[in-house]
């Protein structure tokens, strides 16, 4: 049993209308991957730190409170890329340790890599990219990409058009519907789905999130468009409890995903038994994300309660752990493992769900020629984690 002083993590936490409760869940997922009972450990605690909607100067903030006032161990939390810049020299003047959660909405680029941080990634990017290369395979050149302004400011798009350019097609079609400030859930389809039903592209690849993201499909079962044209749902939007929201339609469509609830490997049971069991609710991407990094934790946990953050961020430099997706790190230069992605053909009938694997994509190193192109010119203001609206 555990005595001595906890080890403290601030946790900073935007908002999100998408996944209110995402940041119990990951903290959750985070305590049962480190082998903690979520209610009764004292190993462990977190310090969250509100960041509103995740902008830099609000993380930042933030995160300077839990450095010099709450004088946590470990500043953590779900951020953005362009948010860690003015974070790290705040580290490592006081020699702290950051291990920052993102969804994976911008492809990493680091023009400095400090070994005080640490990048947990759920690598969005990886199955925009792997569908885009299927989707060429699959269904050929002349298809088209829809999203909504929000969506269309992260690089979940040129991912996807890297990948149908690599498999050798020309880049798709770009639809961004406009922003309405006086009404922001807005959707009017009409304009696209006329011109796609003269048209017939050889596929539409939907990009949204939230109830935008229902409101898409919802209206695309309404349309000429259902069974005529195929359509390719980016992952976030094809996560389980977004399904729930469908369930009276009649729908086909395909995504990819680097994580599934059925997956029968024996990390996946496990995780999904112990969080089901403590969350009394079906097992999601953020508590995931969570898990996975409370494996690495647990190797770490012994230097971690002594207080030997060198110790700590030496090995989070080369560790590798195997997880319920397969394996997963942490540093950038160590090379972040590939996650696998899954393409998957949903079909929903009759309040019934059936997912099938079709196929497999493949990754790509983050620090690829092939994305420099994307960092050059796909230059976003975007500051907020993706989801955190």
């Amino acid at each position: 049993m555990f005595f001595g002083a906890p080890l403290t993590i601030g946790f900073l936490t935007p908002y999100s209308s998408v996944y209110p409760y995402f940041g119990p869940h990951l903290m959750t997922g985070w305590l049962l991957g480190m082998g903690l009972d979520p209610v009764n450990q004292k190993t462990v605690q977190f310090v969250p730190e509100f960041t509103y909607q995740g902008g830099a100067a609000t993380t930042t903030d933030a995160a300077r409170k839990l450095i010099y006032f709450n004088r946590v161990d470990v500043v953590s939390g779900l951020i953005g890329y362009k948010s860690v810049t003015d974070i790290i020299p705040m580290l490592e003047k006081e020699k702290g340790t950051g291990f920052f959660f993102d969804m994976g909405e911008y492809i990493p680029h680091f023009p400095y890599l400090s070994p005080n941080v640490y990048y947990a990634s759920n690598q969005l990017w990886q199955s925009q990219y792997a569908l885009g290369q299927w989707a060429m395979q699959r269904f050929g050149e002349g298809g088209e990409i829809i999203s909504p302004l929000y969506e269309a400011g992260y690089h979940l798009s040129p991912a996807f058009v890297q990948g149908v350019k690599d498999a050798g097609g020309a880049q798709p079609g770009i639809n961004v519907i406009p922003f309405d400030q006086g009404q922001p859930m807005k959707l009017e389809l009409d304009e696209y789905f006329q011109k796609w039903e003269k048209e017939h592209p050889a596929y539409v690849h939907a990009i949204f999130c939230g109830n935008l993201g229902i409101n898409f499909l919802q209206k695309w079962m309404n349309s000429g468009l259902l069974n005529k044209v195929p359509l390719i749902l980016h992952e976030a939007m094809a996560y389980d409890d977004m399904l729930e929201d469908i369930k009276e339609g009649d729908v086909n469509f395909y995504t990819a995903r680097s994580w599934m609830r059925e997956d029968e490997r024996k990390e996946n049971l496990a995780f999904v038994k112990a969080f089901e069991h403590y969350a009394k609710q079906p097992a999601n991407i953020f508590a995931l994300m969570g898990y996975e990094a409370g494996l690495i934790w647990k190797e770490l946990l012994p230097y971690a309660v002594k207080k030997d953050f060198q110790a700590v961020r030496q090995l989070l430099q080369s560790e590798v752990v195997r997880g319920p997706r397969g394996d997963k790190n942490y540093y950038p230069q160590s090379g972040f493992a590939l996650p696998d992605s899954n393409i998957i053909k949903i079909s929903i009938t009759n309040k019934h769900i059936r997912k099938i694997i079709v196929d497999q994509g493949k990754g790509l190193r983050y620090d690829a020629k092939e994305f420099q192109e994307i960092h050059e010119q796909s230059v976003s203001g975007w500051q907020n984690p993706f989801l955190c609206i």
